[in-house]
């Protein structure tokens, strides 16, 4: 078995931390070490932490330098040759290294496996419905137009992919590797997703597993819509000189897509008025979305309205069955293309 190693940045997480190192404890996939980067947490995360007797943790402390900072300081004291991060609030299912591990083994020219994800509550139930990225043919312009892996806790990377693109910077009074852009404290995923379909020759692909359980924390990034705009616009900023034929033809369309997609956080958050401008602000950018993907669009534009205009105590029962529908017909989807992905595995190794 090859190595794997798990990096979790830790920051104000005692509410979770338990919970998510024992489901990386839980995992199927034995052969690993758990790097804990301890972004000078000011609460009892690490004192947690420390509790757990297991000779494959690892805590490292460091400065506050953001969940970017804390990825890049994971990767530098890594020793795997698989690398996978998750977010000190998130979960794995058991199989979740097993399987993706299985599927980079299988699949030389992949360099990132990603796994679908469920959403749980700030309790840690199950909120109903999934992440449903697209799990192959992800380029350029996909990944402008929306984050396909989905949330930081969803890959498993070769190391070999961080080697590609990395590069060096004195930033902290030292020269240092850096894979992840420490400029930016959101939209830092999709940055370094995009220089590595930019830059190198690595494929990005999903399983359908639904492996992940990603947690809807209102008090966390999740909630800093805004900001988490204002990052997006910095990232085609950055890559306008080094991609100026993607980003020029596919910007208005992008930027439609993600503010669609702040639109349909703020309807989690239930901020009606905010659901409503920037859903308006996504047709306003590239008004073809409601013909490119018509379903998604008018159920966030109908879902933004109802809960700006209809009483408080309506809007909770029809989103409520709204959930289940689209949890329903999701789950029907997974079952589908993993019947699909694992007959085609199962035909290629015979």
């Amino acid at each position: 078995m090859k190595l794997v190693s798990v990096i979790i940045p830790t920051y104000n997480a005692e509410i979770y931390i338990k919970q998510t190192l024992e489901s990386v404890l839980a995992q199927t996939y034995c052969d690993l070490e758990i790097i804990i980067v301890d972004d000078e947490s000011p609460d009892r995360s690490i004192e947690i932490c420390q509790q757990f007797n297991d000779p494959r943790i690892k805590i490292i402390h460091q400065k506050n330098r953001g969940l970017a900072g804390a990825r890049n300081t994971g990767i530098r004291h890594a020793q795997g040759e698989y690398l996978a991060f998750l977010d000190a609030d998130d979960l794995w299912l058991p199989e979740k290294l097993t399987l993706q591990i299985e599927h980079l083994e299988n699949n030389p020219e992949v360099g990132v496996s990603f796994s679908r994800s469920r959403f749980i509550d700030e309790n840690g139930e199950y909120i109903g419905v999934y992440q449903m990225p697209k799990l192959t043919g992800i380029t350029p312009e996909h990944l402008l137009c929306r984050n396909p892996i989905g949330n930081g806790s969803a890959p498993v990377i070769r190391r070999k992919v961080f080697n590609a693109i990395r590069f060096q910077k004195n930033l902290y009074g030292q020269e240092e590797d850096f894979y992840f852009d420490e400029s930016f404290r959101q939209s830092e995923d999709i940055e370094c997703w995009f220089r590595i379909v930019t830059q190198t020759h690595w494929k990005i692909e999903g399983i359908p597993d639904a492996l992940t359980l990603y947690r809807v924390n209102t008090q966390g990034l999740s909630a800093n819509i805004l900001p988490q705009l204002d990052s997006w616009e910095k990232l085609i900023e950055k890559h306008r000189p080094q991609t100026p034929d993607v980003v020029n033809k596919w910007e208005h369309q992008a930027r439609a897509y993600q503010l669609r997609y702040l639109a349909r956080r703020a309807v989690r958050l239930k901020d009606g008025q905010m659901a409503v401008k920037l859903v308006n602000r996504a047709l306003l950018s590239d008004w073809r979305i409601i013909i490119n993907e018509p379903s998604r669009t008018v159920l966030t534009l109908f879902a933004a309205y109802l809960l700006n205009f209809l009483p408080s105590s309506t809007y909770p029962q029809l989103e409520l069955l709204a959930l289940k529908i689209t949890g329903y017909l999701q789950k029907i989807k997974i079952g589908q293309e993993q019947s699909k992905f694992y007959k085609s595995i199962e035909s290629s190794s015979h």
